[in-house]
C-alpha cells in the first residue's frame, strides 16, 4: 500500500558509484556465515491491530556521510508525543562495528522497540534488528539488503542521479564532495543547515559495503518505509523496489536525501504508526 505524503550515475571520482564499491570492497569482502530464519507473515483482524499494545520505546540509526545530532526534530517530536527515544553512533567504520553499536543500544532498552534507520543505516537495522527487543522497522529512504546480499549489490541495475558525488581517500574512507554536497545530500534545507551539515559530515569506510549480511530482519518483522521523492542519493526506482521486496508499508515525502533532517513530523509520524501498529502486525 502507498500513501502520498504531500539519471545520471552516483560517481567517485568519475567513476559509477556501484562499480566504486565494487572495485574498493573486492579486495575486503568479508562474511560470517550465521544463518537466518524466514518466518511466515499473518495477518489480523483490524479489531486486535487496535487492541494492540503500542511500543513505547523508539531507537534511530543514522547513516553514512552524518551523526545522531540530525534526528533531533525527530527526537523532540516523538519525546513530546510520549516515546522513549534512543540515538546510536555509528562509527561508520564497517557493518560489524555499526551493528554493534545498535545492539548496545537496543540492550539497554526495557521492552518492545522500533528500530528505524536512514541511508546506510537500513542496512544496519537489517542486520541488528533480529534482536529480540524489535518488533518493527522503518527504513527512511534507506537501504535494505538481504542475508547474504552486500549493500553494494543494491546499486546493481540502477542510476544514481549525478548530484550525488562521493570521493574516495587513500585510506577507504569516503567524503560527499563538498561542492556537490547540498545539491545531493540537502536540496530542501536552508543555506546554512547544508553548509553545517555538509562541514560535519562522518565519512564511511567503503569497503563495508561489500560486507554480506547475515540476517535480514524485514524477513521476520513488520516494516515501514518513508521514501524522499526528491532524493538525489539513490534511483527512485531503486528505493520504490527495495521498499516493495521488504513488504514495507510506503509513505512518499516530497523531500531530499535528509528527509529525516528535513522533514521531521513526516519522519516521526510515520515512526508512530509502527509503534502503534508493529505488535499487532508481527510476522
Amino acid at each position: 500500500m502507498i500513501l502520498q505524503y504531500g539519471k545520471g550515475y552516483l560517481i567517485a571520482k568519475g567513476i559509477p558509484m556501484f562499480r566504486t564499491i565494487r572495485n574498493i570492497v573486492l579486495a575486503t569482502a568479508a562474511a560470517s556465515s550465521v544463518p537466518f530464519s524466514v518466518a511466515a507473515q499473518t495477518s489480523k483482524s483490524p479489531l486486535e491491530a487496535a487492541a494492540a499494545p503500542t511500543v513505547k520505546n523508539i531507537v534511530l540509526v543514522h547513516g553514512a556521510f552524518a551523526d545522531g545530532s540530525g534526528w533531533r526534530a525527530v527526537y523532540q517530536n516523538l519525546t513530546a508525543r510520549g516515546y522513549h527515544v534512543s540515538i546510536v553512533q555509528n562509527p561508520l567504520t564497517s557493518l560489524a562495528d555499526d551493528v554493534a553499536a545498535t545492539q548496545r543500544v537496543l540492550d539497554q532498552q526495557n521492552g518492545p522497540t522500533v528500530l528505524v534507520g536512514h541511508s546506510w543505516g537500513g542496512t544496519v537495522i537489517t542486520e541488528a534488528g533480529v534482536h529480540p527487543n524489535v518488533r518493527g522497522l522503518v527504513y527512511v529512504s534507506a537501504l535494505s539488503p538481504d542475508a547474504g546480499e552486500t549493500t553494494a549489490q543494491q546499486y546493481d541495475g540502477y542510476t544514481t542521479p549525478p548530484e550525488f558525488v562521493i570521493e574516495t581517500s587513500k585510506d577507504g574512507f569516503g567524503f560527499i564532495k563538498p561542492d556537490t554536497f547540498a545539491a545531493g545530500f540537502a536540496a530542501d534545507a536552508s543555506k546554512a543547515d547544508a553548509a553545517f551539515l555538509n562541514i560535519s559530515q562522518v565519512p564511511v569506510k567503503m569497503s563495508a559495503f561489500g560486507t554480506k549480511l547475515q540476517h535480514s530482519a524485514w524477513r521476520t518483522k513488520p516494516s515501514w518505509a518513508v521514501i524522499a521523492t526528491q532524493d538525489k542519493a539513490f534511483d527512485q526506482r531503486m528505493l520504490q523496489d527495495m521498499a516493495k521486496r521488504i513488504g514495507a508499508k510506503i509513505t512518499n515525502v516530497p523531500a531530499s536525501h535528509a528527509v529525516f533532517f528535513t522533514q521531521p513530523k513526516a519522519v516521526a509520524d510515520v515512526i508512530d504508526e509502527a509503534a502503534r501498529q508493529s505488535l499487532a502486525a508481527a510476522r
